[in-house]
């Protein structure tokens, strides 16, 4: 199911349409289905419209500090934050950049603001090595966590899994929870959690939206503008799939 899951954006991405009506144009040698490739490849690698498209799907949110949260009966803090490598004495573990979530959730901790902090162990099919959770554990512990206070869920593939572990974990009826996660995933988050029953806080980190000025580079097309906009395009869906869903 979780292959799926990961499947299908791919086949309304901007990627798979451009291919598609590539092909269309010569197999049928249609010069408007290649007129439309072309615009739709520069119009979704224009830094000016992924910029935006980034900027809307964090517009809920500010960032804020820790201090300021309201105290909850646990900080949950979602995995996605590691990506495992092949180093010199074997498996090694580096950041991404939602690096954010775990040190955002130790210094909630450090607040007061709950008594126990929630990881999630995030391990896909595919992955390899320990699940993330673990790896977090010991960064946490690292940055003076108490062990006792950590708490981890079981194997997890996806939000809607995250959630029904937190909760298993907790036993309480409507727990208040700090949800910690990425601006751009918090929406679809604090759907599926309070779906589960919580009582959800949310404190959005990660933000991926910069406070820059328009500059003459935002209007010439770049690849990491597309991967941008691909990636607009497939959190919508996943926020279109948990709204049907709940």
């Amino acid at each position: 199911m979780i292959y799926l899951h990961k499947f299908l954006p791919l086949l309304i991405s901007p990627l798979f349409l451009i291919i598609t009506l590539v092909l269309w144009g010569s197999l049928y040698r249609s010069r408007r289905a290649g007129i439309a490739a072309i615009g739709i490849l520069i119009i979704c690698s224009l830094p000016l419209i992924s910029n935006k498209l980034i900027s809307y799907l964090e517009r809920d949110y500010s960032l804020a500090p820790p201090v300021s949260a309201k105290t909850a009966d646990a900080i949950v803090v979602l995995s996605g934050m590691v990506r495992t490598i092949d180093g010199a004495n074997g498996l090694e573990y580096e950041w991404n950049e939602a690096s954010d979530r775990i040190f955002s959730g130790i210094d909630l901790i450090k607040e007061n603001k709950a008594p126990v902090l929630v990881l999630t162990s995030g391990k896909l099919p595919w992955s390899v090595g320990k699940p993330e959770g673990e790896y977090l554990r010991g960064i946490a512990e690292k940055f003076g966590v108490p062990s006792d206070m950590i708490i981890l869920t079981e194997n997890v593939q996806n939000t809607d899994q995250e959630a029904k572990a937190v909760i298993k974990l907790l036993n309480k009826e409507a727990p208040n929870i700090i949800l910690v996660t990425s601006a751009f995933h918090m929406p679809r988050a604090q759907m599926v959690f309070a779906a589960a029953g919580f009582a959800v806080s949310p404190f959005p980190v990660d933000f991926l939206s910069k406070a820059d000025d328009t500059k003459i580079m935002d209007f010439m097309p770049d690849a990491k503008a597309f991967k941008d906009t691909s990636f607009f395009v497939r959190e919508l869906i996943g926020r279109f799939y948990y709204s049907l869903k709940y």
